[in-house]
């Protein structure tokens, strides 16, 4: 595991709190902890002032009160036990495991603990809201999925597909095998194969006929309360999670 841990173990970096102007830099390394800062001054006598660099032990950091009370003054309480828990040997493995691995693990986790996990870094947030993460799931409760629905997939986006009823996946892929065979009546030399395959990759191509659901990150009741609503919640059967999503040569999904 100690392969996971590069030579920065945590950084960061701000502006002091109001009236405050001045911009720090703190860092903890294998080794040692770094505070940085520049004094930022409209004043004259402050303009020549140099930049200043305190470097210390992770003992002497864990006895420095000073420097502790400074740590969370300009950057907050959290930061300052972090700080204390990496010079101390606690360190966060699956904060530096790679995505595909980290991605792997989430499979085994129930939806409302992936929306809980999402709120407890910038990391893992942007990783549960990814449409990596999303397409693993759809693909992870049904198995087969037909090309009609991965083209949805591509203007709805997969966490859509995802909440989104059989009922509304079939009308949806209906509407798309309309307006494909009534643009090839129309014109069949221009609406060529590639060209409705360049236009099913378009994610404004069809914006009228796109039902997304919020950008915004749901919380777990949120989400929980998608799910039941769509069938996901085992002992439903109305969800797509439930089902095959692949679908055969007419318009319903199997």
């Amino acid at each position: 595991m100690s392969t996971l841990l590069g030579k920065s173990l945590f950084e960061v970096s701000g502006q002091g709190p109001a009236p405050n102007k001045d911009f720090f830099q703190f860092s903890v390394t294998k080794a040692e902890v770094i505070w940085r800062w520049w004094k930022i001054s409209l004043r004259s006598d402050g303009r020549n002032t140099k930049p200043g660099e305190l470097r210390e032990s992770h003992n002497d950091y864990l006895d420095d009160s000073l420097l502790q009370s400074q740590v969370s003054v300009v950057f907050g309480p959290r930061i300052l036990q972090y700080s204390q828990a990496l010079c101390q040997g606690h360190y966060d493995y699956l904060e530096r495991l790679p995505d595909p691995l980290l991605l792997h693990i989430l499979t085994h986790l129930e939806l409302e603990d992936v929306a809980r996990l999402g709120h407890t870094s910038h990391r893992f947030r942007k990783l549960c809201r990814s449409e990596e993460f999303w397409e693993q799931a759809v693909r992870g409760h049904c198995g087969a999925v037909s090309a009609e629905v991965e083209a949805l997939a591509l203007e709805l986006g997969w966490k859509s597909v995802f909440f989104t009823s059989k009922l509304q996946l079939q009308k949806q892929i209906s509407r798309r095998r309309k307006r494909s065979q009534k643009l090839l009546c129309t014109d069949p030399e221009r609406y060529d194969v590639d060209t409705m395959v360049e236009r099913s990759e378009d994610p404004e191509s069809h914006a009228a006929d796109i039902e997304p659901s919020s950008e915004s990150d749901p919380g777990p009741e949120q989400l929980c309360t998608d799910m039941q609503r769509c069938g996901v919640i085992a002992g439903q059967g109305h969800g797509v999670a439930q089902g095959d999503w692949s679908s055969d040569s007419g318009s319903s999904l199997k």
